[in-house]
């Protein structure tokens, strides 16, 4: 498992598509390369509902952060499988109610950490940090971590449509169970990952995105799966459903067509 390391120690493979950078092309950013598109092109023509739950699932990220921001006070975020940086980052809607919230992001992929570094480089309370978003050990002992976040109080850790990138042999309900177990009482969990009734197209784009990303790839998953993530925890309202419905600003964000696959998801409380 890869622990935290330089950007510099890592080539970017420009001949293998990145989901970090499939996702960024999704959401009509330019730090991707040619067969990122290819393969995001890909998985369009099998899901065409792909674009508009990208842009849905980054819209769920930021209204979950601002409402246990506002509503339930929560300053310290720590986000696992971050992505690229976009508009209107975590730590950028957090930090407009309380300047003084912490934020550390967590991505293995060598452009997230360029590009995260250049971000926040006056930002001192916030961290980006390469790692392997499974070595919940490692991500808890790394001096970034433990200068910026206090788990004797509420944290959010963030689990934002990256659960689908960890294969079942590394046991994701367990990733999420051993981070839930360091938290504070009053902490948050925000879990969301790709899910679908159609099992052939589960086998499918799970094939696809095994063999295109080097292996770098888990499942696309049934809900009853999400649902066991949440195991133990207080789910808040509206409860875990398709993530465009939870708690919407407005019914003006972008419609699936189809839904052959949705990201299923919610918040949760550790009591």
């Amino acid at each position: 498992m890869a622990g935290a390391e330089d950007v510099t120690t890592r080539e970017v493979d420009v001949n293998v598509p990145s989901v970090a950078r499939i996702y960024d092309y999704a959401l009509g950013g330019k730090d991707n390369y040619a067969v990122d598109r290819e393969a995001f092109d890909m998985l369009e023509r099998t899901a065409p509902s792909t674009r508009p739950l990208a842009i849905n699932n980054r819209r769920f990220l930021q209204r979950a952060v601002r409402i246990l921001s506002e509503e339930y006070g929560i300053r310290q975020f720590v986000d696992h499988g971050s992505g690229l940086p976009t508009q209107d980052n975590v730590h950028q809607i957090a930090q407009r109610m309380d300047p003084e919230a912490r934020v550390v992001y967590i991505d293995n992929d060598p452009i997230v950490l360029a590009h995260g570094r250049a971000l926040l480089e006056e930002n001192a309370n916030t961290a980006v940090i390469q790692a392997d978003f499974r070595d919940t050990e490692g991500i808890f002992g790394h001096p970034d971590v433990e200068r910026l976040i206090d788990f004797d109080e509420p944290v959010a850790a963030l689990f934002v449509s990256v659960l689908h990138c960890i294969p079942d042999e590394d046991d994701p309900t367990g990733l999420v169970r051993r981070v839930t177990e360091r938290l504070a009482p009053g902490s948050f969990l925000v879990i969301n990952q790709l899910v679908s009734d159609d099992s052939e197209l589960r086998s499918s784009i799970t094939t696809f995105m095994n063999e295109s990303t080097g292996g770098r790839w888990g499942r696309v998953r049934e809900q009853a799966d999400v649902r066991r993530y949440f195991e133990g925890l207080e789910i808040l309202e509206p409860g875990l459903v398709e993530i465009s419905t939870w708690r919407p600003d407005s019914d003006l964000g972008p419609k699936q067509k189809t839904e052959e696959w949705i990201e299923f998801g919610g918040v949760a409380r550790k009591l």
